[in-house]
């Protein structure tokens, strides 16, 4: 049997531990893993709003990571499309996305063509929105002249501060999703 390819979409702007989470638990699970970071005018096809970090840093940032072999610019958003392109036998993305229309749309076209589609646990007490949000407070508070605190912690629960280690999130976020092959 040949190696296994893995394929990691994502955008990767603002890079924090979900993200990082996500690329070492694919890893586990393909011999090579490419890591794919949406163009800068992808990005804002799809959400909108350019990202915070430009793509020459985010590939930067991602090539890095000793989980990822290979980057991958994303000028499209057609996952079918990538794949011709780049040959992944895996891919993999986080369960916030499992049950909608477009990824199960996506898994029967990859089980026709062999590609298995893994799901892994969203990452909660952090996100590229939390974070921009964040950022967007520090900004404001700086323009007008206020200490530079943020305002409060990211994400607060029970009145404590979350805590975003790694080891909390592998406590209370062990499911993996994978879906068969056809």
């Amino acid at each position: 049997m040949g190696e296994r390819l893995g394929y990691a979409p994502g955008v990767f702007d603002v890079f924090h531990v979900g993200h990082l989470n996500i690329l070492r638990r694919a890893r586990e699970h393909c011999d090579r893993l490419v890591a794919g970071v949406c163009s800068d005018d992808l990005v804002v096809c799809l959400k909108g709003r350019p990202p915070v970090v430009p793509l020459s840093e985010r590939l930067e940032i991602v090539r890095s990571v000793r989980y990822v072999d290979e980057v991958f610019v994303a000028t499209v958003d057609d996952k079918v499309e990538i794949w011709k392109e780049v040959g992944f036998d895996v891919i993999f993305k986080g369960d916030d996305w499992l049950g909608t229309e477009v990824w199960q749309a996506l898994e029967t076209e990859f089980a026709k063509v062999g590609v298995e589609v893994v799901y892994f646990p969203y990452t909660v007490q952090t996100s590229s929105t939390l974070l921009r949000r964040a950022l967007g407070v520090q900004a404001r508070q700086n323009l007008s002249g206020a200490s530079g605190q943020l305002a409060g912690p990211l994400h607060k629960e029970g009145g404590q501060v979350e805590d975003m280690s790694y080891e909390h999130y592998a406590i209370h976020a062990e499911k993996e999703v994978f879906t068969p092959q056809e």
